[in-house]
């Protein structure tokens, strides 16, 4: 597998998050996150999108930060917030999403972000039992679904 650097508007990083929003759609039964988000927010130095691509090249698992200061949203100074961690299904269960989010966490460390934030829901317990056995604890809520019941937040300190 190589992990590699692209724009949040790469045709891959399109590619995989058309398949996650997908995958929101049937888990929640709407048609996604709708969080705004914009491509600029992954160039670094203010954050980071990554692709792992398997040894055929073919993207098979995503993930980005991007800078989160204190906002009115539940923001602090110093975040990074986690977004668009994805494995396609057939990779699953073979460490992707752990070396991606690794990645992730050290970037932002060396961006001298102090924190790592990320929103997911009750219905992904995947994404949950990733997060919490890799140091996350819940933190008070934040984010475009801070008032959202099955909303769940996580924090790691950086």
């Amino acid at each position: 597998m190589h992990i590699r650097r692209v724009s949040f508007d790469h045709p891959d990083a399109v590619k995989l998050n058309d398949q996650v929003q997908a995958e929101y759609g049937v888990r929640y039964g709407d048609d996604g996150d709708a969080t705004p988000m914009d491509a600029a927010n992954f160039e670094p130095p203010n954050g980071l999108y990554l692709i792992a691509y398997d040894e055929l090249g073919t993207p098979v698992a995503s993930g980005g930060w991007r800078v989160q200061d204190e906002n009115g949203e539940g923001n602090q100074d110093g975040d990074a917030e986690l977004k668009r961690m994805y494995v396609v299904e057939a990779m699953r269960g073979r460490g992707l999403a752990r070396r991606v989010l690794a990645a992730l966490e050290e970037d932002a460390r060396a961006a001298g972000r102090t924190r790592m934030v990320l929103e997911t829901g009750a219905k992904q317990p995947e994404a949950v039992a990733l997060y919490t056995s890799s140091g996350y604890e819940p933190c008070e809520k934040f984010g475009y679904y801070r008032h959202h019941e099955l909303s769940l937040c996580y924090a790691k300190a950086l």
